[in-house]
């Protein structure tokens, strides 16, 4: 039996809204190719490496040697210094992963005599000069180093007054400075990672770089996944369980300066950007 006419006029008709346009389903379409070229450059994006196989690399403040391991095994640089502020006993407590990182980098250099690997323990990162890298070798007088690196320099839970806090660590990076200087390379740099955000924002590191006549080359972001197998090591530690926070996983920024000249309008040679990324995030001074 047919539906009655009143049945049919009650029937909901359908809008032309209920069905996609042909012009929404050509912005979707444009919008989805914008998301995937933005994937594939982001893919295909070369991380900044500020240093390279040839250069002479003295690292300060190691955690758990890692960034090392890494620097050696995955950019194959051949001719690095690496130094720790703690004892080897006091090491292997902090950081049990240590031991096998180092105990890989001393075989190599004992089996190839063209690998210039050295790991000093009790290394203040302030007291460079004047034997404080002790037997490191001759790159350790001065001019001897093409790079000197710290990575996330912090001098540990000393207080917790934000204040204090940053005083302390501005004071760190301060006569870290003086130290490392003298013993650059003349086109040396002295790098130095930190994390963004407060309150390492607020130790205002291109002042205090300032401060001892060295001038800001270049920054631009960390990228922890350029070096394969490096974990960020906290300065008190490994956390208990073996779980929680990672550094590496947080925003941070890599700072690269050197020497002024006489008339102190010199840094350290800019590195050549991205030209595959386009990378924007650069911040020269």
């Amino acid at each position: 039996m047919g539906k009655s006419r009143k049945q049919k006029a009650n029937r909901p008709t359908r809008t032309p809204y209920n069905k996609p346009s042909k012009t929404h389903d050509h912005e979707v379409k444009i919008k989805s190719r914008a998301k995937t070229a933005r994937s594939q450059q982001q893919q295909n994006q070369i991380p900044t490496l500020p240093f390279d196989t040839r250069h002479r690399i003295l690292l300060v403040g190691e955690g758990d040697f890692s960034f090392t391991h890494s620097l050696y095994t995955r950019h194959h640089c051949e001719n690095l210094i690496a130094t720790c502020f703690d004892s080897d006993t006091v090491l292997a407590e902090k950081y049990p992963q240590s031991t096998a990182y180092i105990q890989e980098l001393e075989a190599a250099a004992r089996e190839d005599e063209t690998v210039n690997i050295k790991i000093l323990y009790g290394v203040d990162a302030t007291k460079l000069g004047k034997g404080g890298l002790g037997s490191g070798g001759k790159e350790t007088r001065r001019g001897g180093f093409d790079r000197i690196i710290f990575n996330f320099p912090h001098v540990g839970g000393l207080t917790k007054d934000v204040n204090r806090q940053v005083r302390h660590n501005q004071e760190l990076l301060v006569n870290f400075f003086r130290a490392a200087a003298p013993l650059l390379a003349p086109e040396g740099s002295i790098i130095v990672t930190v994390f963004e955000g407060e309150p390492y924002s607020l130790w205002n590191i291109r002042d205090l770089a300032r401060h001892v006549d060295l001038k800001l080359g270049r920054s631009f972001k960390f990228q922890a996944e350029a070096y394969p197998g490096y974990k960020h090591a906290r300065t008190l530690g490994n956390i208990e369980g073996g779980g929680g926070w990672k550094g590496e996983d947080r925003e941070a920024r890599t700072y690269i300066f050197g020497r002024k000249d006489e008339e102190g309008e010199q840094g350290p040679p800019k590195i050549q950007k991205n030209k595959r990324s386009g990378s924007s995030d650069s911040d020269d001074d």
